[in-house]
């Protein structure tokens, strides 16, 4: 089997991914920072190397007998971040894994982008060739980070770069920012609730990786779903978009001015307006690819995760 590195070990996707090879047999090798928190990856038998991916010679001086990388690690968006952080997370560390993996003529590199760098889909479902259209620092980063690994594919590297939507499942906290106020009968949709909203089930993301499966599902599906797993009121209140927007345009400017974190922000209200559905035409044609956990299951197997760990 090979030894394949993956970057982002200790994050959930990358975590999920190292489980699984692990699983597959592979001898799996995980670049870490000095502050990660390693014991699942220990246990797994996994080989923690501390590298700082910023660092070249610290890349390469570590990439001897690696064979495939799954380059996973991100610095991932928030409000009013450090753009230059981004850029070297998200762009230069990616050059200094590509330098390495083309000096060592590795097997394959594969390179985790995000359907962010299309933006919103203005005709959905949108395929991999939809026009860029990043809307934030972030996206801009990871975007000038996919053209950056698409550079050295035509320099004979073997690349292939993968942009999964949202994903969750077991193991993730982000979308209990969907489950607890729709268990405490709280929440609240902003606008029609009708638009498009793709995610991936991880355990989908993590079987068929290289092509990504992505599922499109409306809003108001997927919260009247979470609300009867969890055996709570179909939530019916909704708010008009635009007041709620420009309220977030008051709120991140008062808060730049501070310098605190915006509680509400115009990126985060977006989520409630913008589609972002996506054509999976390509991974069903090369792979054969079929998400194999549904909607309501992947709900209620991370329902009973936020339950079992007291989240809810």
């Amino acid at each position: 089997m090979d030894k394949v590195l993956v970057t982002g070990a200790t994050g959930f996707t990358g975590g999920k991914l190292a489980q699984r090879l692990v699983g597959d047999g592979h001898e799996v090798v995980a670049f870490v920072r000095p502050s990660s928190e390693t014991k699942h990856l220990d246990k797994l038998g996994v080989e923690c190397r501390t590298v700082d991916i910023r660092d070249a010679k610290d890349v390469m001086d570590n990439f001897a007998g690696i064979q495939k990388v799954f380059h996973i690690a991100a610095a991932y968006r928030s409000e009013h971040a450090d753009r230059g952080e981004f850029r070297a997370v998200n762009v230069d560390a990616t050059r200094n894994l590509l330098d390495a993996a083309d000096r060592y003529g590795i097997d394959r590199f594969i390179h985790c982008s995000t359907v962010g760098v299309q933006g919103e889909i203005e005709a959905p479902p949108g395929a991999e060739d939809y026009r860029l259209k990043p809307g934030d620092h972030y996206q801009e980063s990871k975007l000038d980070g996919e053209c950056l690994a698409l550079e050295y594919s035509q320099s004979g590297l073997p690349i292939s770069v993968v942009r999964p939507v949202e994903i969750y499942g077991p193991g993730d906290t982000r979308f209990l920012r969907l489950f607890r106020p729709i268990h405490r009968g709280r929440f609240v949709i902003v606008g029609t609730g009708e638009w498009l909203y793709h995610i991936t089930y991880i355990g989908d993301l993590v079987d068929g990786f290289i092509l990504a499966g992505e599922r499109p599902e409306a809003l108001g599906e997927l919260v009247d779903t979470i609300a009867d797993v969890l055996g709570r009121p179909r939530p019916r209140l909704r708010v008009p978009f635009i007041a709620v927007y420009w309220a977030s345009v008051i709120c991140d400017n008062l808060c730049r001015a501070i310098h605190v974190s915006p509680p509400l922000y115009p990126r985060r209200v977006e989520f409630f307006h913008l589609d972002r559905a996506f054509s999976t035409d390509k991974a069903q044609q090369l792979l054969g690819y079929q998400p194999k956990v549904c909607l309501s299951d992947g709900v209620a197997r991370t329902a009973a995760w936020c339950r079992h760990e007291g989240l809810l």
